[in-house]
């Protein structure tokens, strides 16, 4: 499975970023969760936000809303608006491919690259 992040960048505290990531290689792109995660240097990996192949979306506490998660199948992508960002969000953020079982998200083993977010001023 390959996953191609994109769309990362400065900005200001308050400003929006919209992350875009292509997934290729899945069985079947449409049966699988996906999700963002983030993380800071010598930082665990945080999941920020999922979404079901039904459309369940979670969101960690620290960026419900302010972040959206959508999919587009016909892509194969899966997309973080982030709105009202703030400094704390600073990361590398990441896409992943899993699956969503009793209300909980298991990822996969492939991440990507990732694509860096810096929110300052």
């Amino acid at each position: 499975v390959q996953l191609q992040a994109s769309g990362g960048g400065l900005v200001q505290p308050g400003g929006t970023l919209s992350l875009s990531c292509t997934v290729t290689g899945l069985p079947s792109f449409t049966m699988a969760a996906l999700a963002w995660y983030r993380q800071i240097p010598n930082q665990q990996r945080e999941l920020v936000a999922m979404i079901s192949n039904l459309g369940t979306t979670n969101y960690a506490d620290s960026v419900k809303d302010r972040f959206t998660i959508s999919r587009d199948n016909d892509k194969n992508s899966v997309y973080l608006q982030m709105d009202s960002l703030k400094p704390e969000d600073t990361a590398v953020y990441y896409c992943n491919s899993g699956g969503y079982y009793s209300g909980s998200y298991y990822p996969d083993n492939d991440w990507g690259q990732g694509t860096q977010v810096t929110v300052s001023s």
